[in-house]
């Protein structure tokens, strides 16, 4: 067996070149550790993390609780079929129902697989209710809900469609933000509206409450149903434990993963007891959803995110962020616009975003672009605000570098 801990980063990202599917634009880094808000590479070198593995690491890395949930479930039961009951899923699901306004869950293992099942179940349920002619799925021009066949013809970005047509029929698009657009959309074929509270991917720009909040009425006023996308928003991200708190829209089903295990692969779909009955046994399934180790990880992610008032956190350091961030654009030209809720943050820069993460990069801070001119921060939950005054500092340095 070869000995990969002795290699260089030259040869790793080589070997990885070779052998892996070239699915990511990767950039020449290789994270060998990772503690608290910091990582470090395989040279050794530190950087402050405001990615979090893409908004799944939100205690941080290698959190203490989390690493002793998985070393003592991984010595007790890794996994057992679904066709079984196991002690970690049932608390991990009691604890999901008891800190928010839904009733029942569904796990699985991802984002994608989460709105996968959020679209089978509203197709499901508004058959059993309405008939086969209730099939039709609204989401927004600009959003991201995953990479599956369903997730992706959902996302209202035609880039990701490009290549694999023939998509899923159905779905219907609308300008993010746009009433009368969704007031029009809505009719007697519609089964089920999609949206995210805050889109990610799309550039880190929230829903207006006015949206939302007439989005809730339509759908109730005439049968559809409501989901909301909170994979990347969700669990304290944006200073409430589900994003959808800013507005006050309950919504009839939510998706959840990435922050949900603590950076262990988990997803989840959260139903009001009328909609999940819609599904009856065989209608949907995960092997591996909910797995006692996954489940066990999860657990103990979520109780810390409340137990640490890292959500609290979240609200408090985020806005300070924002404020150092709009005091960077008003100081500079660096930055031309600030958004986003809590601790997921967009900054529209007046350099190539692209440049100005490899600049970061280099002088120790690990940020991400989402669009050509836009940096996203979706960095963990309790980082202080001493880290975000050193992340300002560093971004303030590359955007000069680059501009």
């Amino acid at each position: 067996m070869r000995d990969f801990a002795a290699l260089g980063p030259a040869e790793i990202i080589a070997l990885a070149e070779e052998h892996i599917i070239r699915t990511y634009a990767r950039l020449p880094l290789v994270l060998v550790r990772g503690e608290g808000a910091r990582v470090w590479d395989a040279a050794g070198k530190e950087y402050l993390d405001f990615v979090a593995g893409l908004a799944v690491n939100s205690l941080g890395h290698c959190h203490p609780r989390v690493v002793a949930a998985i070393r003592e479930q991984a010595g007790v039961l890794l996994h057992c079929s679904n066709l079984y009951y196991s002690v970690p899923q049932v608390a991990l699901a009691k604890w999901l129902v008891e800190h928010t306004p839904f009733d029942k869950v569904f796990f699985c293992n991802s984002g994608a697989e989460a709105v996968e099942a959020a679209l089978k179940l509203a197709r499901k349920y508004a058959q059993k209710r309405w008939g086969a002619g209730r099939y039709e799925i609204v989401t927004a021009m600009n959003s991201f809900h995953g990479r599956t066949y369903g997730a992706i013809t959902a996302t209202g970005q035609p880039k990701y469609h490009q290549g694999f047509e023939p998509l899923v029929p159905g779905f219907r698009y609308i300008p993010f933000n746009d009433l009368a657009a969704l007031d029009g959309a809505v009719n007697d074929k519609t089964a089920a509206v999609l949206l995210e509270p805050v889109q990610g991917e799309g550039g880190v720009y929230p829903a207006t409450p006015e949206f939302l909040r007439a989005a809730r009425e339509i759908t109730r006023q005439r049968g559809a149903l409501l989901i909301f996308d909170e994979v990347q928003c969700g669990l304290g991200r944006t200073g409430r434990l589900l994003a959808q708190e800013h507005y006050g829209v309950v919504p009839d089903l939510t998706c959840l993963a990435k922050a949900l295990g603590g950076g262990f692969p988990i997803g989840a779909l959260l139903a009001s007891e009328e909609v999940a009955a819609g599904f009856g046994p065989g209608d949907h399934a995960a092997t591996f959803g909910g797995n006692p180790l996954a489940a066990a990880a999860a657990l103990a992610a979520v109780t810390a995110l409340v137990e640490e008032g890292l959500v609290e956190n979240a609200a408090a350091v985020g806005a300070y962020f924002r404020e150092r961030l709009e005091a960077l654009a008003a100081q500079t030209a660096l930055i031309r616009e600030v958004r986003g809720l809590g601790l997921m943050l967009g900054a529209v820069v007046a350099v190539g975003a692209k440049a100005a993460v490899a600049a970061c990069q280099e002088r120790g801070l690990i940020v991400n672009a989402v669009k050509d001119d836009t940096l996203r921060f979706v960095p963990p939950l309790n980082i202080t605000r001493e880290d975000v005054d050193t992340a300002v500092r560093i971004l303030r340095e590359a955007l000069q570098a680059v501009s």
